[in-house]
């Protein structure tokens, strides 16, 4: 995806971009490609490449939600910073968190953000489970882009939503993962909102963002541990 493609492409999503943000994602680039060379980060580095499966895909969360909207946006399991970098640049209102389980990569984040000099943004060495358990009901949304099945997903980040706040799942194909979270909705108070389903421009690779609204408090046995969610899933 080349540079034009990518602001008109952004621009069919509702998201408008100026050259700061232009040259911060530049920059961002630049630190990941770095980076990437002395630890595993991505394994997509041709930048038009990074610019359509990474920045693009980061940015279609607006497709389902206006992030103008949103005041606080969790990141679980951000990695390399996706979604949660690229949206702190494109919506600077935002108040984020990152979270994720290895230390080497919140470094990277932190270095990101500090050349990138993005405020309101902070980041979590956690696991995703252990995290949510101190951390209930303070954002707006939070977010996972392929990280794991819907079940498990669930149970870690809807207890983070606040009430009347949303969970919504960066992933490909879930009409299985679809059919086998009935329980999860009953036990942990949340509705699947909606669905939006759409092919990548360019690659034409398949998308999904699921959206769940939390209803009303979570139950306080939630988040079990990976490996009993594992063994015993709702």
């Amino acid at each position: 995806m080349k540079k034009d493609d990518f602001i008109k492409e952004l621009e069919n999503i509702g998201i408008s971009i100026n050259d700061t943000q232009l040259e911060q994602l530049d920059k961002y680039y630049e630190l990941l490609i770095e980076w990437n060379k002395k630890m595993n980060l991505t394994g997509i580095t041709l930048k038009e490449d990074v610019y359509l499966k990474h920045f693009y895909d980061s940015a279609t969360l607006n497709k389902i939600i206006d992030l103008n909207s949103v005041d606080s946006l969790c990141d679980i399991g951000t990695g390399a910073g996706f979604p949660g970098i690229v949206l702190k640049i494109l919506f600077p209102n935002l108040k984020i968190t990152l979270v994720d389980s290895l230390n080497k990569r919140i470094n990277f984040l932190n270095e990101v953000i500090s050349i990138l000099k993005l405020n309101n943004i902070n980041t979590i060495c956690a696991r995703a489970e252990e995290y949510s358990i101190d951390n209930r009901e303070i954002y707006d949304v939070v977010t996972a882009r392929a990280v794991a099945s819907l079940p498990i997903l669930l149970e870690y980040s809807v207890p983070l939503v606040s009430v009347n706040g949303y969970f919504i799942a960066m992933k490909s194909d879930v009409s299985e993962e679809l059919k086998i979270i009935s329980n999860c909705e009953k036990k942990l108070d949340f509705i699947l909102e909606s669905k939006e389903e759409f092919y990548l421009p360019f690659e034409n690779s398949f998308r999904t963002l699921v959206k769940f609204k939390k209803l009303k408090n979570t139950n306080k046995i939630f988040p079990r541990k990976y490996n009993e969610i594992k063994k015993h899933p709702l």
